[in-house]
This record gives structure tokens, C-alpha cells and sequence, in this order.
């Protein structure tokens, strides 16, 4: 079983941190990172979970949304590694899998580590 345990507390921790955010810090860049951190995680699980169809953008819903964004896309994206994983070896929803749940999983903390740093 995979233990994806690392990457939804990162995701909690930075989420909860952009929504305390004041506005000023938001504006200046802080906002923008977490929604181009959650685009690139929601597009990870849209990958996962469906690699048979194009990955649909996460739209901008406002700085003030950020946090909220990201938690959503990383949740997903957790999700989609638990399926994932779950699934036997040799399944036809592996078959067109780039990248195994395991280092995907790795991948995706340290990403959202990195914006944790400079948020």
C-alpha cells in the first residue's frame, strides 16, 4: 500500500498557509504560485486517472481561492495515487502510465515542498 501520507500533509500544510495569507503577499506572487502548483497536481491525477484524454486547466478562481484550489487538486491527486497503486500490475489502466504511483508520489512532495519554500 502506498503511503501517501507525506504528500497530503504537505498540501494541507501550504494550503492552510495561503489561506492565511494577507492580500499584499498574495498579490505578490504568492497566489499565482499556488495556482500553478495546483494546476500542475490536478493535471497529474487527470493523467493518472484518464491518460486516454487531454487534462483539462484548472481555471483561476481568484487569489483569494488559491489555497482552497490546491487542497482540491492535491487531494485529487492522492487520491488518484491510491487508485493507482492499488491497481494489480499488468492492469489496462497501467498501460499507458509514465511514471510508477510510488515516484510520482515523491515527485509531487517535493514540488509542493519547493512552493512551500518561497510562499
Amino acid at each position: 500500500m502506498l503511503d501517501v501520507t507525506p504528500l497530503q500533509t504537505a498540501v494541507d500544510a501550504l494550503a492552510d498557509r495561503l489561506r492565511s495569507l494577507p492580500q499584499s503577499r498574495l498579490g505578490r506572487g504568492a497566489a499565482a504560485e499556488g495556482l500553478e502548483l495546483a494546476r500542475r497536481l490536478a493535471t497529474r491525477a487527470q493523467l493518472i486517472e484518464r491518460p486516454e484524454e487531454p487534462p483539462r486547466e484548472l481555471p483561476d478562481a481568484g487569489m483569494f481561492a488559491a489555497g482552497d484550489q490546491l487542497a482540491v487538486a492535491g487531494h485529487d491527486l492522492v487520491e488518484a495515487l491510491r487508485a493507482a497503486a492499488a491497481r494489480p500490475a499488468g492492469d489496462a489502466g497501467d498501460s499507458d502510465a509514465k511514471v510508477a504511483p510510488a515516484e510520482e508520489l515523491a515527485e509531487a512532495v517535493r514540488c509542493v515542498r519547493a512552493v512551500a519554500e518561497r510562499c
